[in-house]
């Protein structure tokens, strides 16, 4: 049987990358809703940082999926369902990790129409 080896170093230099981010944000993020909403750029930018964040988490999943040859799958959330079908994940990542993807298509594709509120308290949490 061939042993799978997983690409322990993209896996590691993404969850940097992650750790950062998420530092970077708690660093700018306030205390506050109504901090939150007049900061104008910088709000610009911790949206930025959040949509990284979950891209980088949906990555590390792809690279999991594939290193350990679980499967191809057709759209990039199904490699979240594939993990949790193959214990990789439990059921509560599998939820989150969906959810997570579900606002980064919100942060990528929908800009102008984000509620800056319900974001704030999803970056918040």
């Amino acid at each position: 049987m061939k042993r799978k080896i997983l690409r322990k170093n993209r896996i590691e230099q993404k969850l940097k990358e992650i750790a950062d981010s998420v530092e970077a944000i708690k660093e700018n993020l306030p205390a506050t809703f109504d901090e939150f909403k007049l900061l104008g750029l910088k709000k610009d930018g911790i949206y930025k940082k959040t949509e990284f964040i979950i891209q980088n988490m949906i990555d590390v999943c792809s690279i999991i999926n594939s290193d350990l040859a679980l499967g191809i799958v057709s759209e990039e959330i199904s490699v979240v369902s594939n993990l949790f079908k193959n214990n990789i994940l439990s059921a509560k990542w599998e939820t989150l990790l969906k959810e997570m993807k579900g606002f980064r298509n919100i942060l990528t594709h929908e800009y102008s129409e984000i509620d800056d509120e319900i974001a704030f308290e999803n970056i918040n949490t």
